[in-house]
């Protein structure tokens, strides 16, 4: 066995990033909405085909700012997935909204049938995660929100360039929210972005993320100086990340392939040993393009599971689970409900591990995690 570890994820270093840094801390603009902010955001725009980009200092940020734009309130309820982050529930419970778990389906994703059990006269939004950067199925999801004037947010941190029937993720709901974590596939270290369709929603967001000032207006010039307008907070990010970003951003193609080099490797190697153990391999359905975000498995039981990581950290590589149910946590039952209980979720959660993968995995690495997986007899 190999003693060089091979850790679950690693940052990818994009080579215009220290150019871009010191040409910010060579200028007089360190603070945000500067030229690096500009061509960040005008890349987003071209990746994900939305009008409206506003970045972030994170997709829980973003989440809050789609909360706000909402105006969710105690009143309220929105249906969330229940195997997901914590901040696609706590950016809703912030607003005062009671948080209504719904369970998921086959791929991780929310479940329509779930949510339409779910949904009450008090139900002004349903988030929807496009797990793995699998979109979910959007179809049924669609129709019940339009038949009640139910506002559809997506929280795409995982889908940055993935699609749903050649629709953009991110761009399908009335608001979308990108993650720029140093887990994502790019990163700025922590970022996120807002991404808008409808011109009211901007105009109002525009003023959110700035303390509530229209000073976005005075630096474009449309008004002689700039006011508190409306509620806000501090949510734009730094030149510093947006310079960061923006060279990730300008290798999106590049990583991209990286990663997919990955995936399609663990997808190639692995069917064989998945049907002989019953283990189910993660899927992608015909009319979705995923992300390469993560490549996943799902073993017969929660202790095989376990065996499963313990085999693979023996071996020098980590392998770990993923989200823990948020109904069943402490947060989701103070601030939330379950109409019915999240059967699949429970389960999804307790059999999934995610093998290692990140663009500059060598071809020995996918190797080694190959052997190692197709080792162990479930």
């Amino acid at each position: 066995m190999s003693t060089d570890r091979i850790i679950f994820s690693r940052p990818r270093r994009a080579s215009g990033e220290l150019a871009n840094l010191e040409a910010v801390l060579s200028s007089d603009h360190s603070h945000g909405d500067g030229p690096f902010t500009a061509a960040a955001t005008a890349k987003l725009r071209q990746i994900t085909g939305a009008p409206h980009v506003l970045l972030t200092t994170s997709c829980t940020h973003a989440l809050e700012m789609a909360g706000l734009l909402l105006e969710l309130g105690p009143d309220d309820e929105v249906i969330v997935p229940s195997f997901g982050f914590t901040s696609t529930a706590t950016s809703m419970a912030l607003r005062g909204a009671t948080v209504v778990f719904a369970d998921i389906d086959d791929h991780g994703n929310i479940d329509a049938n779930s949510v339409a059990a779910a949904i009450t006269e008090r139900t002004k939004a349903i988030v929807v995660i496009h797990y793995g950067g699998v979109a979910a199925e959007m179809d049924r999801l669609l129709a019940l929100a339009e038949s009640r004037g139910i506002a559809i947010v997506e929280d795409d941190a995982h889908g940055l360039g993935g699609t749903w029937r050649g629709r953009p993720l991110g761009t399908i709901g009335a608001v979308g929210a990108l993650s720029f974590h140093d887990t994502k596939n790019v990163h700025c270290g922590e970022g996120g972005a807002l991404l808008l369709t409808d011109e009211i929603l901007m105009a109002r967001a525009e003023i959110m993320r700035e303390k509530g000032t229209d000073r976005a207006r005075f630096l474009r010039g449309a008004v002689d100086k700039y006011s508190w307008q409306d509620i806000g907070s501090s949510y734009l990010p730094s030149e510093l990340n947006a310079a960061v970003l923006d060279a990730q951003l300008a290798e999106f193609d590049d990583i991209q392939a990286g990663r997919f080099r990955v995936w399609n490797a663990y997808a190639a190697a692995l069917p064989d040993w998945a049907e002989r153990n019953d283990v189910r391999l993660m899927q992608v359905p015909a009319d979705r393009e995923h992300t390469a975000h993560l490549y996943y498995l799902r073993t017969p039981t929660e202790q095989r599971r376990d065996d499963l990581i313990d085999h693979l950290r023996a071996q020098g590589i980590s392998a770990p689970f993923h989200y823990v149910p948020l109904d069943s946590s402490p947060a989701g039952l103070k601030l939330g409900r379950t109409p019915n209980p999240c059967l699949r979720t429970a389960e999804f959660s307790a059999t999934l591990i995610r093998l290692p993968l990140w663009p500059d995995l060598t071809e020995a690495q996918i190797e080694r995690v190959v052997d190692a997986v197709t080792a162990f007899v479930v």
